[in-house]
C-alpha cells in the first residue's frame, strides 16, 4: 500500500534523446556544471543530448521581476521550442530551474487558453518564420541524474562517506523553489516530498539532513536581489536557513537550481564579513555544490576541471574528507595552461 502511494509522487522522465537548454546564470556563476552534466550524459550514460549554440534566455528573471511582458515570454519560449523541433527532438532538458518552472507555466496556460497558444504561434511565425511543437517530456537535468542514479553509482570511484570515520556525510539538499512548488506534478515527490536530490544522496552513501527550514527559499527571490534596496531581505532569508541548519553540522549543501548555490555560497562570505560569523565550527563555512558537481566529484572528475574552485566557500577540506585527490597547484590554472592570479583571501572566512 505504501509503495503504491509513493507511485503517485513520481513523474515521467524520458530515457534518452534530450534537447538541452542552457542556463543564463549557471553559465555565469558555475560554468563547469553544465559541461559536467553533458560529459556525464554522453560519456557515462551514453545518452543523446543536443546542445544548441543558438539557445538563449527564457526571460525568467525579467518575467518574474515584472519587466518582460507575458506575450514576450511566451514568444521567446516558443522560439526555444522551435529550435528543439527543428532538430527533431521532443524531450526538453532545461538546465535552469526557473526555465523549468516557466516552461511548465506557459504550457499550462496554453492548455487552458488555446487562444494564447494560437497567438504565440502567429507572432513567432511572423517575427522569425519558425514553427514549434510543445515538448512531449520536460525533465530537469536533476530529474535525469536522479533517474539514472544507480547506473551512475556503479561507475563512481567515491561515495558520500567520511573516510576518517566511515560514517555517511551529512548533506543538506536544497530544492529550487521553481522546481516543484509552482507545478507540483512536475517534480519527483511533488511539493510535499521532493526527493530528486535526497534520492541521489541516499543512493550514493550520504545522509540527508532534515532541519526546520529545509524548504525555505535560498534568498534569491529575483526582486529581493535585483533591486539593490531589497537585498537585505535576500540575505535575511539565507541567514534564516543557515541558523536553522547550523546545529545539525552538515558537511555540505547540494542544490539543483543555478541561483541557489550562488546565494547560499556567496552570502556566507557576506555574513562572515558583516557579523564575523560562519556556520561551521572551524570557520571555513559550509561548501555548496551543484548536483552536477557532486556527481562529477564522485565519478572521479578533476574538481578544478568541474570548476569547483569558483565557489566562495572552498571545497578542499570536503574533497579531503571523501578521499578525492587534487593538485593545489592546478587549482587556478586556466584553460590555456597558465596559472591565473590567486584570489584575495576573505578577512573572516577561512580558505
Amino acid at each position: 500500500m505504501k509503495k503504491h502511494f509513493w507511485n503517485e509522487y513520481q513523474k515521467e522522465i524520458a530515457d534518452d534523446h534530450f534537447f538541452y537548454g542552457r542556463s543564463c546564470i549557471r553559465q555565469t556563476f558555475f560554468p563547469g556544471a553544465e559541461a559536467t552534466f553533458l560529459k556525464i550524459m554522453r560519456n557515462e550514460l551514453g545518452k543523446d543530448v543536443y546542445d544548441n549554440a543558438n539557445s538563449h534566455t527564457c526571460t525568467g528573471i525579467g518575467y518574474h521581476s515584472d519587466i518582460v511582458p507575458l506575450e514576450t515570454t511566451m514568444t521567446v519560449i516558443a522560439r526555444l521550442f522551435a529550435l528543439m523541433t527543428e532538430q527533431g527532438y521532443d524531450n526538453y532538458a532545461p538546465s535552469c530551474i526557473t526555465s523549468f518552472g516557466l516552461y511548465n507555466e506557459m504550457i499550462e496556460m496554453w492548455k487552458h487558453n488555446p487562444e494564447l497558444l494560437a497567438k504565440t504561434r502567429e507572432i513567432l511565425k511572423k517575427t522569425t518564420g519558425r514553427e514549434f511543437e510543445i515538448p512531449k517530456n520536460i525533465a530537469h537535468p536533476s530529474d535525469i541524474i536522479y533517474k539514472f542514479r544507480m547506473e551512475l553509482k556503479a561507475k563512481m570511484k567515491y561515495q558520500l562517506v567520511n573516510r576518517f570515520t566511515g560514517k555517511p556525510l551529512r548533506v543538506v539538499e536544497h530544492i529550487g523553489c521553481h522546481y516543484a512548488k509552482m507545478f507540483p506534478e512536475s517534480g519527483v515527490g511533488k511539493a510535499e516530498f521532493p526527493h530528486v536530490l535526497a534520492g541521489m544522496i541516499e543512493a550514493w552513501g550520504g545522509e540527508v539532513v532534515d532541519y526546520p527550514e529545509r524548504r525555505h527559499c535560498c534568498g534569491f527571490g529575483f526582486r529581493q536581489y535585483i533591486v539593490k534596496a531589497n537585498r537585505g531581505f535576500s540575505i535575511a532569508n539565507t541567514k534564516k536557513k543557515f541558523e536553522s541548519m547550523e546545529p545539525y553540522e552538515p558537511d555540505f549543501i547540494v542544490c539543483n537550481c543555478p541561483g541557489c548555490p550562488m546565494f547560499l555560497d556567496r552570502w556566507q562570505y557576506t555574513i562572515a564579513e558583516l557579523e564575523n560569523k560562519t556556520y561551521d565550527k572551524e570557520g571555513y563555512g559550509i561548501p555548496v555544490l551543484t548536483f552536477e558537481e557532486m556527481t562529477g566529484m564522485l565519478l572521479g572528475y578533476n574538481p578544478w576541471e568541474v570548476g569547483m574552485q569558483l565557489h566562495q566557500v572552498q571545497v578542499d577540506r570536503l574533497l579531503n574528507k571523501i578521499g578525492i585527490p587534487f593538485d593545489k597547484d592546478d587549482k587556478y590554472r586556466g584553460a590555456n595552461g597558465k596559472i591565473l592570479p590567486t584570489p584575495n583571501k576573505p578577512n573572516v572566512l577561512k580558505v
